[in-house]
């Protein structure tokens, strides 16, 4: 199943800890439509800007992978509203190209800059919600 032209839901889910650990990592319908938003909105015209293959290092969590990966217990991906890209895993481009073209071209409600360097983040989390994006912009060092 295509979340859009260039995401599968498979590549959404995917997750070695799940794997690892035995853990359901499958959405509701509800989150599925989050992260077919997601997918429309922020990756999809990521995608084709840069016309390069983007590497998708978490979307959708599960609560128990949630709680596997120790993230923030108000998480986004638990809802299907987030999307951690990270660059660096096919190239051609960086994250900071990434960043820089979201915080000037895209609705969101959050862009964090992951770790990495004041350059270049180690990853970026973006979320969009269907309704009352902040545009709230975060750096975690």
């Amino acid at each position: 199943m295509k979340l859009s032209k260039n995401l599968t839901l498979a590549e959404a889910i995917k997750s070695n800890t799940a794997t690892r650990l035995g853990i359901d990592n499958n959405p509701t319908q509800e989150h599925l439509e989050n992260m077919k938003l997601v997918a429309e909105k922020i990756f999809q015209p990521i995608r084709e800007y840069f016309s390069v293959s983007i590497g998708v290092s978490s979307m959708y969590r599960s609560e128990a992978l949630n709680k596997a990966v120790r993230g923030s217990k108000t998480s986004q991906h638990c809802k299907g509203q987030a999307i951690d890209i990270d660059a660096d895993i096919f190239g051609g481009i960086t994250n900071n190209d990434i960043y820089s073209y979201v915080l000037g071209n895209l609705d969101f409600d959050q862009l964090i800059s992951e770790y990495g360097t004041e350059d270049n983040p180690a990853w970026v989390h973006i979320s969009y919600k269907k309704d009352g994006n902040r545009k709230q912009v975060l750096r975690i060092k």
